[in-house]
């Protein structure tokens, strides 16, 4: 009964430090001294140090009655807060031995009221620090006071962390049981319950073989060795690598808790592969190539329609760009994270998370769904094929899981060729078992897709000029690969490998690889952004999850041979938690997002740079404020220009309860023009001009 007590009082206390981060929007006075100290410790220490500050024996060292806060002194402690802490530290005589992840993602504040709150709890000798002290502290250690900098888990930033962190669409029905004997009991039911709750909360970051990704692996040589009290404890207040508390937050029961610990001793299920019988079944032409228009049966400017996803309605809104009406509102995939548009800019293909695929003919009034078919149980990448006399003829797919890609018949999607991407780590050389399929791009000097495989950290050339012998160059780049674009030319291909600080550069023509350019703390470029320099002439640029830095890198080997592959300027931005960067050839203006910085001032705003300037600055657009929108989140995602490139586009992203809104903002200007919203546009984020896809304008 103590123990239930215990835990309602917990989660009590855990919903009131949520609350408090909220006092300020929601009007209400925020808590202040010994009140704020203790609401900030349960937020954000108790997983570990637990509520009373008692520790977890032989993993986390008490704080009540601590020798090393005695010994140490409260500056000293705000250090190891601000630092984090790791190896072997004795505490009342006990040694320990684990990791305290920095946590300099917390405010100045924050920090000092806990700091203040443990020294003054428990019957602790009492001392007292200001946000004052922290700020000095915090410049003196070089710590960055960016929210998004923060590493809650070790070497992973709270942006990279916001990123990875969405549940894995892989379904649990058709997982067979795998139990072994030196593991704890489970039964089937259970077994198929932990496994569901696993791809839903859990492989988004340990990776659905529990390899580990942003977050640590979780393989049995690790978790055996735990033990269920001490997995049940850290799944329950979460975990020294900034795992959620998803017992405390009653996300999880204390059964399903249990649960979890129990399963995650066994050995990982695999979920089943999917491969050309399971495309087949999938596959559908709803409408007939031979049944399609001949010419485009409506008068409107498709080359200036925006493909939108509707994340969380599973839908694609079609937008005029000319008009600004919503030509169609149709249903695809979950979460589709890319539109791509075949040469002739009549189709639109987009995926699904789910791994669905849907082709859209803009030809038709309305356009429509033409064909679909599901490439596997998990996806992100799509694209078509585009060089000359192949225009339009293929699509190519790749998947999460199974780690594959298949090439398609374009205009119908009938699968032609399904190729494994299992293989060996570029660094290591040690096998991968799920090694998944980041970007995709057509190249258009040879009839080939390049194929990024991100956890070996190669990149694919893939022919398609016979696809019944297909041939593959492999060309080594470094691990992670993720998103990447073309630069102005369209002969190199620049990719960022983001957790190895990366960007590789390809040369399509030569076929192979340039340069490893470094750009620091997780360069995340969606497909970059190209603009002559008014110094350095032709760059590329990439913000980044990590940092506020945004790294201008030469593209230019025969004019500015010197700059070429080279950091030529990073500028700042407003921080990190950036996943898109944008220009346009007629533009003069450099649009920054930061939709997963922490801060609503960075996250609900854009910041602008003035091409012919960049060293004044950035101005910042208040584009959430714009839409004017109730509550929830508003982040500001994705800049895209129309064809003309004199109007820039955001989505306000916010919940699938709440109200979300595309802004649109006079490039010229930097005034707005014109704000879309209503009930249909459900968590409206990636959007993708028709013109600029297919000419690969950014």
């Amino acid at each position: 009964m103590k123990t239930k007590q215990l835990m309602a009082a917990v989660a009590l206390a855990l919903l009131g430090a949520q609350l408090q981060a909220n006092d300020v929007a929601n009007e209400r006075p925020p808590k202040q001294g010994h009140e704020a100290g203790q609401a900030a410790y349960l937020a954000n220490c108790a997983a570990c140090h637990q509520p009373t500050g008692v520790g977890l024996p032989g993993a986390f060292p008490p704080l009540a009655g601590s020798d090393y806060l005695t010994d140490q002194g409260p500056t000293k402690v705000v250090e190891s807060i601000l630092r984090g802490l790791s190896g072997k530290l004795v505490v009342n005589g006990v040694e320990y031995n684990n990791v305290m992840p920095a946590m300099s993602h917390l405010s100045d504040a924050d920090v000092a009221n806990i700091v203040t709150y443990v020294y003054n709890a428990w019957d602790n000798d009492g001392g007292e620090i200001s946000a004052a002290d922290v700020a000095k502290a915090r410049q003196s250690l070089a710590v960055s006071s960016d929210p998004a900098q923060g590493e809650a888990h070790p070497g992973t930033s709270q942006g990279m962390q916001k990123y990875q962190g969405a549940p894995s669409t892989i379904p649990s029905e058709d997982v067979e049981m795998v139990v072994n004997p030196d593991a704890p009991l489970m039964s089937k039911a259970e077994f198929g319950r932990a496994t569901q709750i696993f791809f839903e909360r859990c492989a988004g970051c340990h990776g659905v073989l529990r390899k580990g990704a942003t977050g640590k692996p979780l393989t049995p040589d690790l978790t055996r060795a735990k033990g269920t009290a001490y997995l049940e404890a850290l799944i329950n207040f979460g975990s020294p690598a900034g795992m959620p508390n998803w017992g405390t937050s009653g996300d999880l029961t204390a059964d399903e808790v249990n649960i979890m610990a129990r399963f995650l001793q066994h050995d990982p299920p695999n979920p089943p592969e999917f491969g050309l019988p399971q495309m087949r079944d999938s596959w559908k032409v709803l409408v007939p190539v031979e049944q399609r228009p001949t010419k485009p049966m409506h008068s409107r400017n498709i080359d200036n329609f925006f493909s939108v996803t509707l994340r969380d309605s599973g839908e694609v809104a079609l937008i005029d760009g000319d008009t600004k009406e919503i030509v169609a509102i149709l249903p695809t995939g979950y979460a589709v994270h890319i539109s791509r548009v075949s040469h002739s800019g009549r189709y639109v293909y987009v995926i699904g998370r789910d791994a669905k695929l849907d082709l859209i003919d803009l030809w038709m009034d309305p356009p429509a769904v033409v064909a679909e078919i599901k490439i596997g149980l998990e996806a992100r990448s799509v694209e078509t094929s585009k060089y000359e006399g192949f225009e339009d003829r293929y699509a190519i797919a790749g998947a999460y899981w199974p780690p594959q890609y298949v090439i398609m018949d374009g205009p119908t999607l009938e699968p032609l060729k399904i190729v494994s991407t299992r293989g060996m780590t570029v660094d290591t050389q040690e096998y991968h078992p799920e090694p998944r399929v980041a970007a995709i791009v057509a190249s258009h000097e040879h009839p080939e897709f390049i194929v990024n495989v991100k956890e070996t950290g190669r990149i694919l050339l893939v022919n398609y000029a016979d696809i019944e012998n297909l041939q593959v160059t492999t060309l080594n780049a470094a691990r992670f690969l993720h998103d990447g674009g073309w630069d102005a030319t369209h002969r190199y291909f620049l990719t960022a490998a983001n957790q190895s600080n990366k960007i590789a550069v390809v040369d399509s023509k030569m076929r192979k690889m340039v340069d490893l350019v470094d750009a620091e703390k997780i360069p995340h470029p969606g497909r970059g952004a190209n603009f002559v320099h008014p110094k350095f002439g032709p760059v590329w640029s990439t913000s980044a999850l990590g940092n506020e830095d945004i790294t201008l890198i030469g593209t230019d080997p025969e004019g500015h041979p010197e700059q070429a592959w080279k950091v030529v300027q990073t500028l700042k931005g407003q921080g990190g938690g950036s996943l898109f960067i944008k220009t346009h050839p007629t533009s003069h203006h450099l649009y920054v997002d930061t939709p997963l910085n922490p801060d609503p001032k960075a996250s609900q705003t854009i910041a602008v740079f003035d091409i012919n300037n960049l060293d004044a600055g950035y101005k910042v657009l208040p584009i959430a404020d714009w839409a004017k929108l109730g509550p929830g989140p508003k982040r500001v995602v994705q800049p895209e220009f129309n064809k003309a490139g004199d109007e820039v586009w955001f989505s306000v992203w916010s919940g699938k309860e709440e109200e979300s809104a595309l802004v649109i903002v006079d490039d010229r200007t930097l005034k707005l023009k014109k704000v879309i919203k209503g009930p249909r546009l459900v968590t409206p984020t990636g959007k993708f001009n028709i013109y600029n896809t297919v000419k690969d304008v950014y």
